[in-house]
């Protein structure tokens, strides 16, 4: 399944302050059915889905592994977050998965996913954030 990232206008004056500490700062990715806007700064700002059914509060961790800079262009990748599997009556929809500092004190958005239609999992089927290994999920030149 295909997804554009898109960044949050936030993300690039909370790293000029210092907010984001990609090699010492948890990162998650929660799971939405509101669409984000670029001006949402703030983890709050996001309409999450509900928790249960295999889903919790807040989404999962997703660990850095690499946040390097060669040549003057800086590079995050992430590992893939832990996989979803729905449980009772299903989980979902969501159709934007979203990445923000959950180590940072107001949980800063970063950027989000949309991956062009709702998604609803029935009991027992799963979801997973797959992450760009090579690309990363972001570069800053």
């Amino acid at each position: 399944m295909s997804a554009s990232f898109n960044k949050f206008n936030q993300f690039v004056q909370d790293l000029a302050d210092g907010v984001h500490n990609f090699g010492t700062n948890t990162i998650n990715v929660g799971l939405s059915n509101t669409a984000p806007v670029a001006t949402n700064t703030v983890w709050a700002n996001i309409t999450e889905i509900s928790a249960g059914n295999g889903y919790t509060a807040g989404g999962n961790a997703a660990a850095v592994t690499s946040a390097a800079q060669t040549a003057g262009v800086f590079k995050l990748i992430l590992a893939n977050p832990a996989t979803w599997t729905a449980s009772g009556t299903g989980m979902g929809p969501f159709r934007y998965a979203v990445i923000y500092n959950n180590t940072a004190t107001s949980k800063n958005l970063i950027g989000w996913y949309d991956y062009g239609s709702s998604i609803t999992l029935n009991s027992g089927e799963q979801f997973q954030v797959s992450f760009d290994a090579t690309n990363g999920v972001l570069t800053i030149t």
